[in-house]
């Protein structure tokens, strides 16, 4: 199964993950292993001091985009389950933005496929990121994250 939500209040990552193991997992002998990626908000960003965030999203695009990346990952690595919960919205330091969560039979497929989601997320996904620094000026931070390739085996 595979579920994105884009959720424009605070979460608990741990919470959530909890809730949806207990509720999607029950009774699983399957997934042997699982790999779990929690981001939050720096309270800095290209030198600077950042005190809030706006994360813009397009309805619907961006959701698009997330289910092709996360489906693309479970066809590539096998994947039991996949989980994608992030944030849009105003933001403060420190509260979690994403959670990427995926399941499978094997551990090595459990973190491959986890970094890859949250790589090509970071890399690809359309969100736009407005910064509010202490001075109460804003700026709109310019491009997505470099992809981060993983090394070799």
């Amino acid at each position: 199964m595979i579920q994105i939500e884009l959720r424009a209040t605070p979460f608990d990552p741990w919470q959530y993950l909890a809730d949806w193991q207990a509720q999607q997992h029950q009774g699983n002998t399957h997934s042997g292993a699982a790999a779990v990626f929690v981001g939050t908000m720096r309270d800095f960003n290209e030198g600077d001091d950042v005190t809030r965030m706006y994360l813009e999203h397009y309805p619907g695009m961006t959701e698009r985009q997330l289910d092709k990346i996360v489906a693309d990952a479970v066809r590539t690595w096998k994947l039991d389950d996949a989980l994608v919960v992030h944030r849009v919205g105003e933001i403060e330091p420190a509260q979690p933005i994403v959670l990427v969560a995926v399941w499978s039979a094997h551990r090595g497929e459990a973190f491959d496929a986890c970094r890859h989601i949250m790589e090509v997320l970071k890399h690809t996904a359309p969100f736009w990121k407005k910064e509010t620094l202490p001075d109460g000026s804003v700026r709109w931070v310019d491009g997505n994250t470099p992809l981060q390739r993983q090394p070799l085996a």
